[in-house]
């Protein structure tokens, strides 16, 4: 009786889980100040599948693939690394996602930068 009451709590969670990640998939903006002033947007294009993250990350010089992306509940987090006067460079994005609303931390060498993104419509 308890294995059973187990697994269907364990089921249960695992459904809840899925069906979050799921509604990570999609188009994602972020507005952000540069050190001169400046707007940019960034877009991420996002795909979940159970705990895995995968998509792009636009920027200046185009899009650059995710790595490493992990969902483990409201947490996401993911590697993008870009190649700027053919030297490689590693941002590491770290966050929380409630809802449309995602609060990521982003880190390259060391600087990092807080931003929020929304998912589009």
């Amino acid at each position: 009786m308890k294995l059973r009451l187990f697994s269907s709590l364990a089921a249960l969670v695992l459904a809840a889980t899925s069906m979050f990640a799921a509604d990570l998939t999609g188009k994602w903006v972020a507005k952000m100040q540069t050190p001169n002033g400046d707007t940019r947007e960034m877009v991420m294009n996002l795909k979940a599948d159970g705990e895995k993250l995968t998509g792009t990350v636009g920027g200046m010089r185009g899009d650059a693939e995710i790595t490493d992306g992990k969902i483990a509940g409201d947490d996401v987090s993911w590697v993008v690394v870009r190649n700027f006067n053919g030297n490689e460079f590693r941002q590491e994005y770290k966050g929380k996602v409630s809802g449309k609303e995602m609060k990521l931390q982003i880190s390259f060498g060391e600087r990092n930068m807080d931003v929020t993104a929304t998912k589009a419509e």
